[in-house]
């Protein structure tokens, strides 16, 4: 096996690849990428045996075949090379990896491609079509809500449905509910409700553009995701989601406003002072005034007034610190809203005007 490529160009993809693989020992075949060059095109296949990955490179090959080599000291031998062209050229268990431009080789051993594991093929499976952006736009805004309670591994990844002409998204901890829901789902077959790890939600987010159109396709116990050059698959998460239906608070008849810019600064200064072991924050409401409140700790505390849209009785309600900081992150809205009918119950944090997400967050006790 024998063939030369752009160092470049192979650095995107391997980085991807690494992005997979979860095992770093060498001696594992699932620390390894599986190449294969046929036809002046190598094929770049990694996994963790549950979410898998494949790409396809142009390279000028010499001779044709296909083995697996450890990613990381891969990556790492790509990273210190020079710009341009690369030989590879394995002989038995043994790969010379050599620069063109550069008197340096490095010998990498190799493992035999067949204990590789399978990836399931995706040539028969019924893809549909959705734009990238909006599907983007929906894992950002409920990806960061999942739990990370092992013991409830059906809440650890996003649920994915499609109701009606809708596509939907849901994530929850228990304590907090994100929701988005799009009107893209126009002639789209029904295909089961999912719940999808982040893993394969976070390798789309980052490596997908926003031009142009995915594919993804739910089938059995799979999720394909196919854009560009790039193919992702993962096994879905097993177990019963929650009834998120019923988590979602109706008739909030309170409602207070604020720019996000000033609540995000006011955060930022604020959140010097939150206990990190208890991470709360005391909303105090006025007509006209948000007061964010760092409750009293060993270190001391803070408070900060803003301007708010708010005409009712004074009301105070407290929240876990990053349930509010962290939507903020993912917005690009310019006023921020919170319906809620009670202190003690949940809220809804959305935008203003509304738009296709929203996140309800539980209060948590001002004592």
């Amino acid at each position: 096996m024998k063939f030369q490529f752009d160092r470049n160009s192979m650095i995107k993809e391997i980085s991807i690849a690494q992005e997979i693989i979860a095992n770093k020992s060498p001696i594992s075949i699932l620390s390894n990428i599986l190449l294969e060059a046929r036809e002046n095109t190598l094929t770049i296949k990694a996994s963790d045996a549950t979410v898998n990955y494949i790409t396809k490179i142009p390279v000028e090959i010499y001779e044709e075949g296909t083995t697996t080599i450890y990613c990381d000291k891969f990556m790492r031998m790509l990273s210190t090379s020079p710009a341009g062209m690369i030989e590879f050229d394995q002989k038995d268990i043994l790969v010379t990896i050599r620069p063109v431009s550069k008197k340096v080789k490095f010998q990498l051993k190799s493992i035999a491609s067949d204990k590789f594991p399978e990836i399931e093929a995706s040539e028969n499976v019924p893809y549909f079509e959705v734009p990238a952006k909006e599907i983007k736009e929906m894992i950002a805004q409920t990806s960061f809500a999942v739990s990370d309670d092992g013991n409830r591994h059906f809440m650890m990844g996003v649920y994915f449905e499609k109701s009606d002409d809708n596509l939907i998204m849901v994530a929850t901890d228990g304590r907090r509910l994100s929701y988005e829901s799009k009107n893209i789902g126009q002639g789209i077959p029904d295909f089961p409700a999912a719940i999808v790890p982040t893993k394969i939600l976070d390798c789309v987010l980052k490596n997908c553009s926003d031009e142009g159109n995915i594919s993804i396709a739910v089938i059995d116990k799979m999720i394909f995701f196919k854009f560009g050059s790039y193919e992702f698959s993962s096994l879905l998460l097993e177990g019963e989601f929650p009834n998120y239906r019923r988590v979602i608070p109706q008739d909030l008849t309170r409602k207070f406003e604020v720019e996000k810019s000033d609540l995000e600064e006011a955060l930022s200064r604020i959140g010097i002072m939150v206990d990190k072991n208890s991470t709360r924050i005391i909303f105090k409401l006025n007509p006209g005034q948000l007061t964010l409140i760092s409750p009293e700790s060993d270190v001391g505390n803070a408070d900060e007034e803003i301007p708010c849209q708010y005409d009712g009785e004074e009301v105070m309600l407290a929240f876990n610190f990053k349930y509010i900081e962290e939507p903020l992150k993912k917005t690009d809205a310019k006023r921020i809203a919170f319906d809620f009918i009670d202190p003690n119950k949940a809220v809804i944090l959305r935008t203003e005007p509304k738009s296709d997400y929203f996140h309800v967050i539980m209060t948590m006790n001002l004592n």
